[in-house]
């Protein structure tokens, strides 16, 4: 696949766009690059990959899909090859529904494939073309014990290369079932590279886990099988690694409870909403693992602290007793992810199906732009501060791209760093006022602007806000 271009002309994307989807990302408009794990199958043995791969292809515009790797799972050791097919009628549905779906950035057509292969920016929506280009299979095999040359595949290699293209942004690396395929290419770069260049290679890597499934289901405790342990043991300071046990549930159980929703508003629509198969055990439960990435405003993915719509973590010892991550597996750090993840489950499932809406008809509700203080952009707005201040905050500039009304909420997340309790905060609509406490000298407050708008089916942004209190008034 080559070596990724950095640059391309600007003038060239923005008339492929026929126009720019919103305010800048947090890094300048480029979307997050993502590699996906999947043990995915047929919909009557295993739906739920499926179905998160339906909801992925319903958002190609938001992250940069750089490889859909098929791995071992809870379900199969080894993988059998023929379950990829399930991944192509994928991408064959979102071909089919691809004339819908760029209506909604006012996408014209695509860029040439060696160009899509530059860092693609937030609104542009991928050729199938350049999907398929992006599928290996990875190890077929679980645990650490095949780890080593006889265990290298395609996947290895791509993630490899992907690591190594000249991009600045971190390569996150999301999985739907075991980690084997990554654990493998992390030991084939040590074999061949210096300590230096595997921590500057382990260093651009990012690793979001859903739970963990490098072994099959009757094996799950059996934390030393897993290819898992081995990378946080031996690369605990260089790979940021996180290992969900919280919203992985909260998404299968309340998507279980809610599934006439899913009939209803996401299966049939378009051919996507055709394939995306009925639940079996649980509603994709793999989805969180690149909601984590996903610019809406709400959170920065390499600060697991701040929430967004995977919850929240901390750095914990892990269930094995033995290891290091950021994970969620234990109170009260569980309880405080799923009061999140309950409570931003509506926003997350209406996103989906506004977005399934334009899948189906080309037409739909968009979300609406959180303008702070000015500031239109998707990166947290950074202010200093100090004790007995009053912060003002304006949201007034916010917009709705279909003029829908706007309602606004301001709350504090508490529970992140040391963040003071005693926090006055006074908001009306668009307009809030933080005082900062006494307490709160060297500490960082975050506040989140929560904007919702009253479409037909109505759809959520968000801003974060962190206010660094300084020692002194110097």
């Amino acid at each position: 696949m080559g070596i990724k271009m950095k640059l391309y002309a600007v003038a060239l994307l923005l008339g492929c766009l026929g126009g720019s989807a919103r305010g800048a990302s947090p890094e300048a408009g480029r979307k997050p690059r993502l590699v996906v794990l999947t043990d995915i199958a047929p919909g009557h043995i295993e739906p739920d990959d499926m179905e998160s791969m339906v909801r992925l292809m319903a958002y190609a515009d938001q992250v940069e899909i750089e490889a859909l790797i098929t791995t071992i799972g809870w379900n199969c050791d080894p993988y059998p090859t023929e379950w990829a097919d399930s991944l192509w009628r994928v991408i064959d549905a979102y071909e089919h529904d691809l004339p819908n779906l760029m209506k909604r950035s006012r996408q014209k057509t695509f860029l040439p494939l060696g160009k899509e292969a530059a860092s693609q920016t937030i609104g542009y929506w991928p050729s199938a073309d350049y999907l398929r280009s992006r599928v290996a299979m990875g190890s077929t095999r679980a645990g650490i014990g095949v780890i080593g040359a006889a265990n290298r595949s395609a996947g290895s290699d791509l993630i490899i290369r992907l690591v190594d293209e000249a991009d600045d942004r971190p390569l996150w690396v999301a999985a739907w079932g075991g980690a084997n395929t990554l654990a493998q290419a992390i030991w084939q770069v040590r074999q061949e590279r210096t300590p230096e260049q595997l921590k500057a290679f382990l260093n651009k890597l990012r690793l979001y886990t859903i739970t963990d499934q490098d072994m099959v289901y009757a094996m799950r405790m059996n934390r030393a099988y897993s290819s898992h342990q081995w990378m946080r043991r031996e690369y605990a300071g260089d790979l940021l690694f996180i290992w969900d046990e919280s919203a992985w549930l909260s998404q299968c159980e309340l998507g279980s409870k809610g599934w006439q929703q899913y009939a209803a508003m996401i299966q049939g629509k378009g051919q996507l909403g055709k394939v995306y198969p009925t639940y079996k055990y649980g509603v994709e439960g793999d989805t969180p693992s690149w909601l984590h990435i996903l610019p809406n405003g709400l959170h920065s993915p390499d600060d697991p602290r701040q929430v967004g719509w995977a919850g929240c973590f901390r750095r914990d010892m892990c269930p094995d007793s033995l290891t290091v991550a950021w994970t969620n597996w234990r109170q009260p750090q569980k309880g405080t992810s799923r009061q999140y993840e309950e409570t931003f489950y509506p926003d997350i499932f209406n996103d989906f199906a506004a977005r399934m809406e334009w899948a189906d008809t080309g037409k739909g509700n968009t979300n609406p732009v959180v303008v702070i203080n000015g500031d239109n952009s998707l990166a947290p707005v950074i202010l200093t501060a100090i004790s007995g201040q009053k912060v003002e905050l304006d949201a007034s500039g916010s917009y709705d791209p279909d003029n829908d009304k706007l309602s606004f909420k301001w709350w504090v997340q508490s529970d992140i760093g040391n963040c003071p309790q005693d926090i006055t905060l006074v908001w009306k609509d668009a307009h809030a006022i933080l005082t900062v406490p006494d307490a709160a000298q060297g500490t960082e407050i975050h506040m989140v602007c929560q904007v919702h708008d009253n479409g037909s089916i109505p759809l959520a942004a968000y801003r974060r806000i962190i206010i660094k209190v300084e020692n002194s008034r110097q």
